[in-house]
């Protein structure tokens, strides 16, 4: 199915992404239709009119294809088909269309650095060294001693090299076992996963979020030298994981990756209005994003996890934000506080500060990507051993529970069985804790979270400074972060009260409220001086740009 993109490039033009707000659903838990516990493509369907409500520009689909499910779909078996248990291709179809309708964009995942060893791909390269697609993943020999090539440690526990009886050989995951890594070194694999994503543009999608996209090449098989400090490196790594152990110097982010960057934009720029993010783990995360998105012939926009650990003080936030400003250039960035693999906002930070964070989130420079039930402020699920799906929880509990938490499904309706969710007992629980916080609950509440969200994003449509604009970023005093967006010679100036109680500041005299913009954006300016009331919020407009009316903070 070809579709004409050039019909939804929207009120942006091609470079809508730029700026663009992307509401991520995890398909799983969104909205089950059938009543097997499970959320599909027609569940998303029904709940576009709930989305294009939220004031954003775009969806992003985790994983709908075929997959045994290992990984619950970052484990493809089949790139070109939606799976059975999500509904069909005409479903997607059906889903583009309707998306498009309300003018919202549609991204999907891609999983591209890997595929499941289910993949036909995979079941005829392990079956001898000299077949057809032998090297289309990575192979190696033992060592004299039988050991793996490397020490190279895979991200969900264990050697990241798994013998395999056919060929005699190792192969490499750098995920679960069942995640063989393809090779990338390989021509005919780079034409190969080039031609998966073009099935999809042909069906009208409008970007791609591309998964672990700097592991798609791998280096040397040398060991990786052991770390001086044991800290995070990559989502769901801990202290308790020997993946933290070691720096990350030639299992991933190599230099021939950013060949394969080229290429792949070389095929969406054939698609006007088409876009990409990549997700970036990496210790110099922040770097790599600059590398991967400068230039305009790489990627579109890179996100890390910069912002979806735990730390969240102000100092901490401005120093993640003004190191990339300074190291992006002409490169573009994609900031979220939430997604699938990390812990729930208003459980990792602050709860009572939720509306503070979504104006922080929605005034920085860059794309925005909003995980289902952020808007809500839904907690993390508290789930049992038994009730735990996700590998990396079964593997690392206690200490570490696992992703389930931040999965669970959406509650659409407080008195409604599994929260409207589904009719059937669903794949996860639905915690009684957030049928309080469901959506008809919310939507008849003027000041609820989610009538903020939907407010503030409103209010950001019409301040082009928001959206696309330049900004600065002032020393933080007294818990505030101050900042300032500009474009086209409108000044707006961000005060952010990261305090539990209030702050007063000296501003610009020049600086004048905003009377557009939300009621609960509740920070006054007057006579030069800023009044922030406990996680308060402020945004000025300042008339001028002379040194009278500088930020004196």
């Amino acid at each position: 199915m070809t579709t004409d993109t050039s019909q939804y490039l929207g009120r942006q033009g091609a470079d809508w992404w730029r700026g663009a707000v992307i509401y991520q659903i995890y398909p799983r838990s969104f909205q089950d239709t059938r009543g097997d516990g499970i959320g599909d493509l027609q569940g998303v369907i029904d709940r576009l009119d709930y989305i294009a409500s939220l004031n954003v520009d775009a969806i992003w689909l985790s994983p709908f294809f075929t997959s045994p499910m290992k990984d619950f779909g970052y484990d493809v078996s089949d790139y070109r088909d939606v799976d059975p248990m999500f509904g069909t291709l005409v479903d997607f179809d059906r889903l583009v269309e309707a998306a498009h309708a309300r003018g919202l964009k549609v991204t999907i995942d891609q999983v591209l650095s890997h595929t499941s060893d289910a993949h036909p791909w995979f079941q005829e390269s392990r079956e001898s060294r000299d077949n057809p697609r032998a090297d289309w993943y990575v192979w190696a020999d033992p060592r004299p001693d039988g050991a793996p090539p490397t020490n190279w440690q895979a991200i969900f526990g264990g050697s990241a090299w798994q013998w395999d009886t056919r060929r005699c050989q190792y192969y490499l995951h750098n995920f679960l076992v069942e995640q063989p890594d393809l090779n990338f070194r390989n021509p005919a694999v780079v034409e190969a996963i080039l031609g998966e994503v073009r099935f999809w543009l042909e069906r009208g999608v409008d970007g791609f979020r591309l998964d672990a996209v700097n592991f798609c090449t791998h280096g040397e098989l040398k060991d990786n030298p052991p770390r001086d400090d044991i800290r995070e490196g990559f989502i769901g790594v801990r202290p308790d994981n020997p993946y933290g152990y070691q720096q990350h110097i030639h299992d991933k982010t190599q230099p021939e990756n950013l060949a394969f960057l080229e290429r792949l934009r070389a095929l969406l720029d054939e698609y006007p209005g088409t876009t990409s993010v990549g997700e970036v783990g990496d210790d110099d995360s922040l770097g790599v994003m600059a590398e991967y998105s400068r230039g305009g012939n790489r990627l579109h926009m890179a996100y890390s996890f910069d912002l979806l650990g735990e730390r969240h003080d102000p100092e901490y936030l401005r120093g993640i934000l003004t190191e990339m400003e300074s190291r992006i250039e002409d490169g573009w960035p994609c900031w979220a506080l939430g997604n699938h693999d990390v812990t729930r906002l208003a459980s990792r930070w602050d709860a009572a500060a939720l509306r503070l964070y979504l104006a922080f989130l929605l005034t920085q420079r860059g794309s925005i990507c909003l995980y289902q039930g952020e808007e809500l402020g839904l907690t993390e699920a508290e789930l049992s051993f038994e009730q735990l799906v996700d590998p990396a929880g079964i593997t690392f509990w206690p200490a570490y529970k696992g992703r389930d938490g931040c999965r669970t499904p959406m509650p659409w309706q407080a008195d409604a069985p599994h929260g409207g969710f589904s009719r059937a007992a669903p794949w996860l629980p639905v915690p009684d804790a957030h049928l309080g916080l469901a959506v008809d609950q919310q939507d008849a509440a003027p000041d609820s979270l989610l009538n903020a969200y939907r407010a503030f994003l409103a209010f950001r449509r019409t301040q082009p400074a928001l959206v696309k604009g330049d900004i600065t970023y002032h020393p933080v005093r007294d818990e505030v972060l101050c900042l300032e967006r500009t474009h086209q010679g409108n000044r707006l100036l961000v005060a952010l009260n990261f305090a539990g109680e209030p702050r007063e500041l000296p501003a610009p005299r020049e600086a004048q409220s905003l009377a557009e913009a939300p009621a609960w954006v509740n920070g006054s300016w007057q006579d030069g001086t800023l009044r922030l009331p406990a996680y308060g919020i402020a945004i000025a407009r300042c008339t001028t740009d002379s040194e009278e009316a500088s930020w004196d903070v």
